[in-house]
């Protein structure tokens, strides 16, 4: 399968759903982004590290790393390799004395893990394009995103998500390009969901 190569454009408060944030994966030489919604825990550890910050006491992840690079045991890249239901599957590939070791993780505790070891995230082409929100190039020119995107989602009302079900694709197709163009990615991953379900 084709792998693409994805980096980190954003991650953003959801003020919808509580404790959860948007991490926002682009592909490296194209226009589309994976938004994946994460635990309040994982977007930390994944912006202090982006962050160049320094904990005083070693966070999980750090742990994680210190411990595999004690017994010699490095990360050369991190799979996004499934999508069921709306939930994303990661592993980790592994490398412990020249030989590849493949361990199932969380894909936010792997981008997390990514970041500390610099390494490549990628997923298959087949996921990026029924999960992926495809970008015009002018809205890309337009806009400048940094690492860590500190500025709040757009709210969006309950009833606009909760009225999904019962509109038509192409109403949904029109917000979702209402919900990219506000960068709202975690309302833009619901619709996308809804018409993957739909559509499968």
């Amino acid at each position: 399968m084709e792998k693409v190569k994805l980096e980190i454009i954003g991650l953003s408060y959801s003020q919808t759903q509580s404790g959860a944030y948007a991490l926002v994966l682009s592909e490296v030489d194209g226009l589309r982004r994976l938004p994946i919604i994460i635990g309040g825990f994982e977007a930390q550890a994944i912006a202090i590290e982006l962050e160049d910050m320094t904990p005083s006491r070693p966070l999980t992840h750090d742990l994680f790393k210190n411990f595999a690079l004690a017994f010699n045991v490095s990360i050369k890249e991190v799979i996004i390799y499934n999508l069921k239901e709306g939930i994303f599957f990661a592993k980790l590939i592994c490398d412990k004395d020249g030989k590849e070791i493949e361990i199932d993780a969380r894909t936010s505790d792997a981008i997390a893990l990514a970041v500390r070891f610099k390494c490549d995230v990628y997923t298959y082409e087949s996921i990026l394009s029924s999960a992926g929100i495809r970008l015009d190039q002018e809205e890309t020119d337009q806009k400048t995103t940094s690492p860590i995107e500190k500025t709040k989602k757009r709210s969006s009302s309950k009833k606009s998500k909760d009225d999904l079900p019962n509109i038509t694709i192409k109403e949904l197709e029109e917000r979702l390009d209402k919900a990219v163009e506000n960068e709202n990615y975690e309302l833009a991953s619901k619709i996308r969901d809804e018409i993957n379900k739909r559509t499968s």
